[in-house]
C-alpha cells in the first residue's frame, strides 16, 4: 500500500466546509461527517485490497453513501468524484462513461434539490461534477494501459509455451531418429558378435565408435532444450566457491517467481559474474542478492576481494548484451572489491 493512496483521501476535507463556515452549523453537520468518513474509508481500503470487488463493495456503496449525504452537505459531493474513479478502474471505457453521466446527473438533480442555501451550493457541487470528468477519464486511460499491459504478458507467456512444447517436439523426433538408428546399428554388431567370436575384439571397437558418436549427437540434440536455473547456479556457486575457501551468503526474496526466459539469462550472468569471483577476485566472502526494487529485478553478485579495473572481457560484454535485450542494464563498481548489479524491468521478469 503507497503512501500516496492514503493521501488522496484528503479530499474527504470537502465535507468539512459547510460545518466550519456555516454560522448555523451543530453537532448533526458534524456527526454526519464523521458517519460519511467512518462509512468511506472502509470502501476505500477494498477498492484496492479487492480489486475485483471493487463494483460491489467501493463503487455502489460510495454512490448510494453520496446520494444520502449530498442533500444536507454538498461536499459530499466528492464522493460522486471516488466513486467515477472506482468505476474507471473496474469496468470498461464505455460502461465507465455511463456511470459518469449516471453520477453527473445526480450532482445536477442535488444543485436543485439541497437543504443547502445558494450560492455555497453550487461552489460546493461544481467542482465535483468537474473532477469526476477529469479524475474519471484519466483513470480510464491509465485501466485501458494496465489491461493491454497484461493481455500482452499473458500472450507473450503463451508464445514462450507454445514455443517450448515445438521444441520439445521437435528435439522428441531428432532423438527418436538418432537413437532408432544408431540402436539398431549396436544390436546388429552385438549379433555378429555372438555369432562369430573372431571379430569380437573388432566389433566391439566399432560399437564404442557408434556408441559414442551416438552420445555426441544426443547432446548437440538437447543443447537447445535446456535453460539454466537459477536455483542450480545457485548451488553451484555455493560448491566452487566454498571450495576455494571463499564464504558465500545468499539473500533472496521467497516470493519473487521469475518467468523461464528472464531467470535462464538471469542464471547465465550469474554463473559468468561467480567464475570471475572464482578466478580473479582472491575474495574471502561473497553476497549474492536477487529482489525486486523499485520496478526492478535485482541480482546482486559483491565480493571482498582485490578489485581492480581490468578490461572487461568477452564474458561480462556477453552478459551486457543478453540482459540488454530484457531491457536490463549491467553495472560493475570497484572498491573495496567488485560489485556486480544485474537489473531488468520487474514487469519483464515476472
Amino acid at each position: 500500500m503507497g503512501v500516496s493512496r492514503w493521501f488522496h483521501l484528503i479530499y474527504l476535507g470537502n465535507l468539512l466546509w459547510a460545518p466550519v463556515f456555516d454560522p448555523a452549523a451543530g453537532w448533526a453537520d458534524w456527526a454526519l461527517v464523521a458517519a460519511v468518513v467512518v462509512a468511506f474509508v472502509p470502501m476505500y481500503v477494498l477498492s484496492w485490497r479487492r480489486p475485483e470487488m471493487v463494483r460491489r463493495w467501493s463503487l455502489v456503496p460510495a454512490v448510494v453513501l453520496g446520494a444520502l449525504a449530498t442533500p444536507f452537505n454538498a461536499g459530499a459531493a466528492v464522493l460522486f468524484v471516488y466513486a467515477a474513479v472506482f468505476a474507471g478502474l473496474s469496468e470498461s471505457r464505455r460502461v465507465a462513461m455511463r456511470w459518469f453521466v449516471g453520477l453527473s446527473g445526480l450532482i445536477c438533480v442535488f444543485g436543485v434539490v439541497s437543504v443547502v442555501e445558494m450560492p455555497y451550493r453550487v461552489w460546493a457541487l461544481l467542482p465535483s461534477l468537474v473532477f469526476l470528468w477529469v479524475v474519471g477519464l484519466v483513470q480510464v486511460e491509465w485501466a485501458e494501459r494496465e489491461r493491454e499491459g497484461s493481455d500482452l504478458r499473458i500472450r507473450t507467456a503463451r508464445v514462450e509455451h507454445l514455443a517450448t512444447l515445438a521444441e520439445r517436439e521437435r528435439i522428441a523426433r531428432d532423438l527418436h531418429d538418432l537413437l532408432g538408428h544408431t540402436l539398431t546399428a549396436i544390436i546388429l554388431r552385438a549379433q555378429l558378435v555372438a555369432a562369430d567370436p573372431a571379430r569380437a575384439q573388432e566389433e566391439a571397437a566399432e560399437i564404442e565408435r557408434t556408441a559414442r558418436a551416438a552420445l555426441g549427437e544426443v547432446r548437440d540434440a538437447v543443447t537447445g532444450w535446456r535453460s539454466a536455473s537459477l536455483e542450480t547456479e545457485l548451488e553451484a556457486a555455493r560448491a566452487a566457491l566454498s571450495s576455494l575457501g571463499v564464504e558465500v551468503v545468499v539473500r533472496r526474496d521467497p516470493e519473487l517467481v521469475i518467468v523461464g526466459s528472464t531467470e535462464h539469462e538471469l542464471a547465465l550472468a550469474l554463473r559468468e559474474a561467480v567464475t570471475n569471483v572464482a578466478r580473479h577476485a582472491r575474495a574471502k566472502t561473497c553476497h549474492i542478492g536477487i529482489e525486486a526494487h523499485g520496478g526492478e529485478l535485482r541480482l546482486v553478485i559483491a565480493d571482498d576481494g582485490v578489485g581492480g579495473h581490468a578490461r572487461e572481457g568477452n564474458g561480462l560484454t556477453g552478459m551486457r548484451e543478453r540482459i540488454a535485450a530484457l531491457g536490463g542494464v549491467v553495472a560493475r563498481t570497484v572498491a573495496a572489491g567488485t560489485t556486480v548489479t544485474i537489473a531488468v524491468p520487474l514487469k519483464v521478469a515476472t
